[in-house]
């Protein structure tokens, strides 16, 4: 159960969705033809020895070919890759990862020279983050700067702090967030975003999953395999479902210019169409489930 002001470690309430979200990033990896590749994955999996987790990655022989799972995580994993690049190549030479967790931008993609990725979270992910990338002599291809911060509180001083400028336009991104933060903190936070964006920058956005939705998506992997691809825990408990701004509409009446993206307009674009699924979940695959603004 979530309370004011709580804090997790990265195997622990949404540390451990995140250390599930790399498990997902390392089997898509291990695909024939994947559709990223996240060779630092691995390493956070092992080092955090969460049992679930590294017996998933040690035999995902029922998991691998589950729709959405980790398919899923390699779509939305590609998308946000796409729009940093994409953002780079414009010129914007700052990229603020917002809630990074184990995300390893930083490292794996080809960065412009010049470029500096913010990675803000809760101190205990990136302690532990910095521990494994440094004992495996992981070098950055970015200038990376990790922002010790709580997204509840007042981040953009510790950003500032580290160096951002918000006079020079920054590509943000908001991934696997939204439905982990109170509705009055996820507005808060898009206030704060906007007011930190000089003209040019841009913002990409992983829309909020209601629970309800969660829950059936779970449900049809279950069917599937005979379990939970997450085990015992359920990160929709983790979840916040209060009132709060609709993000595109948010955007839009702020004047960025907004694209909407859908998951089943992506994994067709990305040559993975969905397989045939449940009504409901076809649904939801045409749903808008990512944006892309410009400011």
């Amino acid at each position: 159960m979530r309370s004011e002001g709580d804090v997790w470690d990265i195997v622990s309430s949404v540390g451990r969705t995140a250390l599930g979200v790399a498990t997902f990033r390392a089997l898509e990896t291990s695909v024939l033809d994947p559709l990223i590749r996240d060779d630092f994955a691995p390493w956070f999996v092992e080092a955090a020895g969460e049992p679930f987790f590294t017996e998933l990655l040690a035999d995902p022989s029922e998991l691998i070919d589950t729709p959405f799972v980790p398919g899923f995580v390699g779509v939305r994993t590609k998308f946000f890759d796409e729009f940093f690049l994409s953002a780079a190549a414009t010129g914007v030479r700052q990229a603020v990862i917002v809630a990074a967790g184990l995300d390893a931008r930083a490292y794996r993609l080809d960065w412009p020279p010049n470029t500096t990725v913010f990675e803000i979270d809760q101190p205990k992910v990136l302690e532990f983050k910095q521990a494994v990338l440094t004992e495996h002599h992981a070098q950055p291809t970015s200038d990376r700067r990790p922002v010790t911060a709580d997204l509840r509180d007042d981040w953009p001083t510790a950003l500032r702090s580290a160096g951002f400028d918000p006079a020079q336009p920054a590509a943000w991104s908001i991934e696997g967030l939204l439905g982990y933060l109170p509705g009055a903190a996820q507005d808060e936070l898009f206030e704060r975003v906007d007011e930190l964006s000089t003209p040019g920058s841009r913002l990409g956005v992983e829309l909020f999953v209601t629970i309800e939705d969660f829950k059936r998506a779970t449900a049809y992997a279950i069917q599937l395999i005979g379990k939970s691809p997450f085990g015992d825990s359920d990160p929709s408990e983790l979840f916040y479902d209060d009132d709060r701004a609709d993000p595109a509409r948010w955007l839009t009446d702020k004047g960025w210019t907004v694209d909407k993206f859908t998951l089943e307009g992506l994994t067709t674009a990305y040559g993975r169409p969905i397989p045939e699924v449940p009504d409901e979940l076809a649904r939801m695959a045409k749903q808008t489930r990512y944006l892309a603004a410009t400011r």
